[in-house]
């Protein structure tokens, strides 16, 4: 049998999915990491145990996936991961120089401050070329971070000596040989996020890196998502093409198969919506960042999306597990939330790094407000969850506003029949066609975009991740929301979009196949209260929200 193998390499934990000539899962094997908190607000993790990981569920999936149908032939192997992650490590021993700096990591607060302050756009200097504000999120800090405070890493960047990427890059060094011909690559998702890419390129920005000290010979070459970078040296799958590559939410909007004009929202660690906006490079004046969706093969024209980031979302799950200790398991969370009917007036503002889209403050601290003697760990709990639905009802209204700036005509396909024309004038550039996509008619609201009418230009929202296992949840982000939410009955579509990439390469799949819905394949929650009672919560949340921030002195 004939299958396509994929590594969807998370923050948390590494998971192998074997994929048949359907792309119907097969088997699958995860296995959760380490994570390293060296001071309040750092993350790391430690690239060595990542690429363990991955060989051990390469391994385990591919026996699982035998002992379920027998003899299997894998053609072809994707790569999802966590982005902005950055690894730096030895071109001569092939071994990191440090532990990989986590996304989430706030530990270049210092440097962004002064960035900004020195930066002539200041916050904003770099979104014309990259699409991205300065953050702590991005990889570009991260980098500049080991350079100034590693003197192993400084030595090696002066030498040439150093190899800089992202989690995606590493694993693709280590599955092709190492420090024995291992290929040093990336792909253009993966690259938009570090802040040295150019978007209308697709290159390296070259005053970008000379501004971060990053010489262009320790960057990876960039790729498309779609394409042969190389084989696997050894192990069970030794020969087999590595044939796609896309950074995690990227891979979860193409498993979603989300036309231009269409969003979708992955529920993991983090929270993370993306508007596919076909060939449109949209700028944001609404905190949002402005990315690659994908680029699917080497000479087709790229699809961009709007994207909001939201730092905690399975993570203050997590948290409430392994730090509060208010439950047993991540699973007990609905339970114990849905024994309450609301959060008795508590709010929760889970800030533990800082705030992400729209805010971007890294000066931002958790709160929990609005507690009194009535209050119970099902409050708690429940507002947690909420949480998670109130930042992404953030995202999605500066989403709007964006596209609103972007272009005022009538919407079609879930957003402005303009963008639809511009992806199709750019695949009729390349000699190629445009997707149809689902035709949602839904009219731009005219006014500002505030709370009464944000969701009037979305019909669906399309999600994905470990959290969409909750159904409360689920219920409740329609409910705060004011629109359906579509859950496909296989969640794991970051994987999926990494198989789709990778067999499109080999020819196991057409762009037809790839692009298509599977039909029946979803359950779709529908709001169950008035817009009235969404929009007094949400004003509740924006005053919690308000009292978080400029908290990081509180830690001195």
């Amino acid at each position: 049998m004939e299958c396509v193998a994929a590594i969807d390499q998370g923050t948390q934990s590494t998971r192998v999915f074997i994929f048949d000539a359907k792309a119907k899962p097969v088997a699958s094997h995860q296995e959760q990491f380490k994570q390293i908190y060296p001071r309040a607000g750092w993350c790391e993790h430690d690239p060595l145990v990542i690429w363990e990981s991955v060989q051990r569920c390469i391994d385990a999936a591919v026996a699982a996936a035998e002992a379920k149908a027998g003899p299997v032939k894998v053609v072809a192997l994707g790569i999802t991961n966590q982005r902005e992650t950055t690894v730096v490590w030895s071109r001569a021993t092939g071994r990191p120089l440090h532990n990989a700096i986590v996304w989430l990591d706030n530990r270049t607060s210092d440097i962004c401050r002064a960035w900004e302050a020195a930066l002539p756009g200041g916050k904003d200097h770099f979104r014309p070329v990259t699409g991205l504000p300065v953050s702590t999120y991005f990889s570009a800090y991260k980098l500049q971070w080991l350079r100034e405070n590693v003197p192993e890493v400084a030595a090696a960047v002066l030498s040439g000596d150093a190899m800089f990427g992202t989690v995606d890059s590493w694993l693709i060094y280590c599955l092709t040989g190492g420090p024995h011909g291992g290929v040093h690559v990336t792909d253009v998702t993966n690259a938009s996020r570090t802040n040295l890419m150019d978007l209308a390129t697709l290159s390296w920005h070259g005053p970008a890196l000379e501004l971060f000290g990053a010489p262009l010979g320790i960057m990876p070459r960039i790729a498309s998502n779609a394409e042969v970078y190389g084989a696997v040296a050894a192990g069970r799958l030794a020969g087999v093409p590595i044939a796609g590559c896309l950074g995690d939410q990227m891979a979860a909007l193409l498993g979603q198969r989300a036309a231009p004009g269409e969003a979708k929202n992955t529920y993991g660690t983090g929270c993370f919506m993306l508007l596919n906006t076909g060939g449109a490079l949209t700028p944001s004046r609404h905190g949002l960042l402005t990315t690659v969706a994908h680029r699917l093969g080497p000479g087709v024209p790229p699809s961009y999306a709007l994207e909001g980031s939201v730092a905690v979302a399975g993570l203050g799950i997590s948290w409430l597990r392994d730090n509060l200790r208010i439950i047993d398991s991540a699973d007990d969370s609905e339970a114990i939330a849905a024994g309450v009917p609301d959060t008795g007036g508590v709010y929760f503002v889970p800030a533990f790094s800082g705030l992400l889209a729209p805010h971007w403050q890294e000066d931002a601290r958790g709160a929990l407000l609005g507690m009194t003697a009535f209050t119970t760990r099902g409050h708690v709990v429940r507002a947690l969850l909420e949480a998670i639905c109130f930042q992404s009802r953030e995202v999605l209204q500066a989403m709007l506003l964006d596209t609103q700036d972007h272009q005022a005509r009538t919407l079609s396909r879930g957003l402005s029949g303009a963008l639809a024309d511009e992806a199709a004038a750019a695949a009729a550039e390349a000699g190629g066609t445009a997707p149809a996509g689902d035709v949602q008619g839904a009219v731009a609201p005219s006014g500002g975009g505030g709370g009464q009418d944000f969701s009037a230009s979305l019909n669906l929202l399309r999600v994905d991740g470990g959290a969409t296992h909750n159904d409360l949840l689920m219920q409740l982000q329609s409910d705060i929301l004011q629109v359906p939410v579509q859950r496909p009955h296989f969640q794991e579509t970051t994987a999926l979009g990494a198989a789709l990439a990778a067999g499109l390469t080999v020819g196991l799949w057409d762009e037809a196949f790839v692009r298509a819905h599977p039909e029946g394949a979803s359950r779709t929650f529908t709001p169950s209260v008035s817009r009235e009672e969404a929009d007094r919560r949400f004003g509740h949340w924006q005053k919690a929200v308000s009292r978080c921030l400029d908290l990081a002195d509180l830690a001195l």
